[in-house]
């Protein structure tokens, strides 16, 4: 009979290893996308994430134009726009809202949803929830206010009018 080979106490066994992760390789866009480095978004090639200054300037654009227009103008103007996935004072800075997990436009029904909702939502405890939705727009790496969050949307800056033909 053969006697199994004894064990030498005095050699080390190797440790465990951990596989080595694979190389990080970035995500890449689709055909007619890029990605946006800065909110990590998908985002249809010709246009970029609407800059903080531009967000802002349309927030006041928003006043004066109801002003100007009796409110009630402003209101039917928003109307026919909600269905182009804009509103009356992003039309005019250039600018358009994106849903970025379909990669489309938003329609009539989500724009009701982010502007009708979200306003609301924003003005239920007025300053501090306007101050809240401020300082999430501002801090968050896609510039999402609160009524942005609430309809899913990203605003962005379009001056070629690339996300008319989507």
């Amino acid at each position: 009979m053969t006697q199994p080979p004894e064990e030498n106490p005095q050699v080390a066994q190797p440790a465990y290893t951990p596989p080595a992760a694979p190389p990080y390789v970035p995500m890449a866009a689709g055909q007619g996308f890029h990605l946006d480095p800065a909110s990590g978004l998908e985002l249809p090639d010709g246009v970029e994430l609407a800059s903080i200054g531009r967000r802002i300037g349309a927030y006041f654009l928003a006043i004066v134009l109801a002003i100007v227009t009796l409110g009630i103008g402003y209101v039917i103007w928003g109307l026919v726009l909600w269905g182009r996935g804009t509103t009356p004072a992003l039309k005019v800075l250039g600018m358009q809202c994106w849903l970025p997990e379909t990669k489309q436009v938003p329609g009539f029904w989500r724009m009701v949803l982010r502007d009708v909702v979200g306003r609301i939502a924003e003005g239920i405890l007025s300053i501090i929830t306007l101050l809240v939705s401020f300082i999430l727009f501002v801090t968050g790496k896609e510039r999402k206010s609160l009524h942005d969050i609430i309809g899913g949307t990203v605003v962005l800056y379009d001056p070629q009018g690339t996300l008319r033909s989507r």
